[in-house]
């Protein structure tokens, strides 16, 4: 196959001075995260105050470990570097416990992570050519702007289409004759099951890749995509806190997903002993950001679950490639590429009056897409025949969880003593969808 570069020479460039390269960012990482109260306070802990003290690579071993918790607790400036009037843009997560990780970026930090992103569409074989349709979420949301604003730089022709309104996606692959889309699995297996019903066939597009992410899926799913529309399915990985899409991208060969070493450095550690793993071996992703100025962060705990690939790709780009991403090690769930903690659930309805002690979150397959419901036990006085009440009922809780986790869900109400009941520590979460 071709290869094309879109930095070639840091995308090829030798190990050690590679090693070297990063090691000269992590040093003026570390004075920018000195800069904030969090870091100033946690690094001096462990006797580094200036860059001086990271002699080597293996001083990044002396930094305590970044979690969420660290990031929500420093909510919203203790983790700023800069002077806010140098900060063009703000990105924050959903908040778990009502308090989001919020992320700063100023313009070089922008134009960095959007050379990330344009490396990742060249290495997919991607051109001036083709036309993209984004039809992850645009917002606060890191999916729907990264690829965005990196598709652009790359000259791609780009609709902006966002999610949902699946008639209407299908229509404008048609009409504007797409060649390129940016999707979760899960809605272009929905999009395939939709086709016929919505009046549409394979021969009205002329469909050639697909970017899948924002939720874990599996090889068979790809294999099923791919032949399912006759197109190359490309898996990309990004987390919010690591500015978003355009961490790690698989190229032509797909076989592994490059993550890109010049901006981050990568380890997979034992999620239970924080101890470093070697290639090939399954673990937590931590990673520290390189080139980001506004809000560095140090060593942080993905939960994300994958392995490094040894030797180096087909397509001569030296930079490390990890699996796709086979889990999470904590409890957040991915519903249709969006992610939500079941804490975030028991927030919004325990502050609803009617409601009670009980509730369960069941998921599941709804065609290809996930179903999520939400089974609420209320008070028996709210049963009283007036079904106008009830429906009512229904709908303020439907419109809170939605304002806090985007999705709506479907809300069933049930009187007390409905649901099961465990002893000991509560089981809310019945997960039944299937692996495809």
């Amino acid at each position: 196959m071709d290869v094309s570069f879109w930095q070639k020479d840091l995308e090829t460039i030798e190990r050690q001075p590679l090693k070297k390269l990063q090691l000269k960012l992590l040093r003026e990482t570390v004075d920018f995260a000195l800069k904030t109260p969090f870091y100033k306070s946690r690094l001096h802990k462990v006797a580094i105050t200036s860059s001086d003290d990271i002699k080597s690579l293996e001083d990044l071993k002396k930094i305590p470990f970044t979690t969420k918790d660290d990031l929500r607790e420093g909510y919203p400036y203790g983790h700023l570097a800069v002077d806010l009037g140098d900060v063009v843009r703000i990105h924050t997560s959903s908040g778990t416990t009502g308090i989001p990780t919020v992320i700063y970026h100023t313009k070089s930090d922008l134009d960095n992570w959007t050379d990330l992103v344009a490396r990742s569409i060249v290495a997919t074989g991607a051109t001036k050519k083709d036309i993209f349709q984004n039809m992850m979420s645009y917002g606060l949301f890191t999916g729907g702007l990264g690829l965005h604003y990196g598709a652009e730089r790359v000259g791609l022709t780009i609709i902006p289409a966002g999610p949902g309104n699946t008639k209407r996606q299908m229509q404008l692959m048609k009409d504007f004759r797409t060649t390129l889309i940016h999707i979760t699995p899960s809605y272009l297996l929905h999009i395939g099951s939709k086709l016929e019903e919505f009046g549409f066939s394979l021969k009205d597009f002329v469909l050639k890749k697909a970017y899948c992410g924002a939720e874990p899926y599996s090889g068979n799913t790809r294999k099923k995509l791919e032949k399912s529309f006759g197109i190359d399915v490309y898996n990309s990985y990004g987390l919010s806190e690591m500015n978003g899409p355009g961490v790690s991208f698989e190229c032509v060969n797909k076989c592994g997903m490059h993550t890109w070493e010049d901006a981050y450095i990568m380890e997979v550690i034992d999620p239970k002993t924080g101890k470093n793993l070697g290639e090939e071996k399954e673990g937590e992703l931590v990673f520290t950001t390189l080139r980001r100025r506004a809000t560095p962060i140090l060593r942080y705990r993905t939960r994300d679950l994958a392995f490094i690939y040894k030797g180096t790709c087909r397509c001569k780009r030296t930079h490390r490639r990890i699996s796709r991403i086979t889990g999470r090690s904590d409890d957040m769930l991915i519903v249709n590429g969006v992610n939500v903690f079941p804490s975030q659930i028991e927030e919004v309805i325990m502050k609803i009056p009617e409601v009670g002690n009980n509730y369960q979150v069941y998921l599941e397959k709804e065609g290809a897409l996930d179903k999520l419901t939400v089974k609420v036990e209320i008070y028996s006085k709210m049963f009283t025949g007036d079904l106008l009440q009830l429906d009512s009922l229904k709908e303020k809780i439907i419109n809170e969880l939605r304002a806090a986790i985007i999705l709506t869900p479907a809300v069933e109400l049930h009187e007390p003593g409905v649901l099961p009941v465990s002893e000991g520590k509560a089981k809310r979460v019945a997960d039944n969808r299937q692996k495809i």
